[in-house]
């Protein structure tokens, strides 16, 4: 399972998504860090079927985890040479334009 949560402004929509294990935490590596947060990634599971629906509608999304992540490359949505890892965690952004 992963948490969703999908963002609608005019004709845009961004989605968050991001294993249901990483919630909470925070990882940083050289200059680069972020927190896993519910304000942002919602509080609501969604299964894969779900996050792929959002995903396939999305102009933006911003995907962490590695089940998130390897969902997305598996959607041809990500490629896989341009996930970023910090602290061994896959973070990726997909736009769509």
């Amino acid at each position: 399972m992963m948490y969703l949560k999908i963002y609608e402004v005019e004709r845009e929509v961004l989605v968050a998504v991001c294993d249901c294990y990483l919630m909470g935490k925070s990882f940083a590596e050289g200059d680069l860090s972020f927190s896993v947060e519910a304000s942002f990634f919602g509080e609501e599971q969604a299964t894969p079927q779900e996050v792929k629906t959002a995903l396939m509608n999305a102009s933006i999304a911003n995907i962490v985890g590695k089940n998130a992540v390897a969902w997305a490359v598996e959607l041809s949505l990500v490629d896989y040479e341009n996930v970023l890892h910090i602290e061994g965690v896959p973070c990726a952004q997909m736009v769509r334009m």
